[in-house]
C-alpha cells in the first residue's frame, strides 16, 4: 500500500509513482505481482481515480509496471534503465566521496554527514 503526505510538496501522482518505485526496488512487490486496480487504489487512498491512472501510465512508460487488458496492472520488476540510473549515481557519489577525501574531509565526518537527522537519505 502506498502512503501519502498531504504536507508533501511533491504531487500526489508523484508521490504514488515513487512509494511504488521503491516497494520494487526493495522486493516489498515481486514481478508478476498484480497491483490494484485504479478504483480500489483510489478509494482505499480517499482520491481521484485519474491521479492513479497517471501514476499507473508513468510507472508502464518507465518500465516499471504493464498493463494487460483486462486484467489489470502488473510489476515488470526494476527497468535496465532504473538500474543504469542508479549505477550512474554511485559513480558519481564514488567520484565526489574521493574528491572529499583528498580535500582532508575525514571518514567520519562523511558518515555523520550521512546520518544526520532531517536528511532524506538518512
Amino acid at each position: 500500500m502506498v502512503h501519502l503526505d498531504y504536507r508533501d510538496a511533491r504531487p500526489i501522482y508523484t508521490q504514488i509513482v515513487d512509494g511504488y518505485r521503491e516497494q520494487i526496488e526493495a522486493g516489498i512487490l515481486s514481478p508478476g505481482e498484480k497491483l490494484p486496480s485504479v478504483r480500489e487504489l483510489a478509494v482505499q487512498l480517499s482520491i481521484n481515480p485519474n491521479t492513479i491512472q497517471r501514476s499507473y501510465r508513468q510507472l508502464e512508460a518507465e518500465g516499471w509496471i504493464a498493463t494487460v487488458p483486462g486484467k489489470g496492472c502488473f510489476v515488470c520488476g526494476v527497468p535496465q534503465s532504473a538500474q543504469d540510473e542508479k549505477n550512474k549515481l554511485l559513480s558519481a557519489f564514488d567520484l565526489a566521496v574521493t574528491n572529499l577525501l583528498s580535500y582532508g574531509v575525514h571518514r567520519s565526518e562523511l558518515i555523520e554527514r550521512l546520518q544526520k537527522e532531517g536528511n532524506d537519505y538518512a
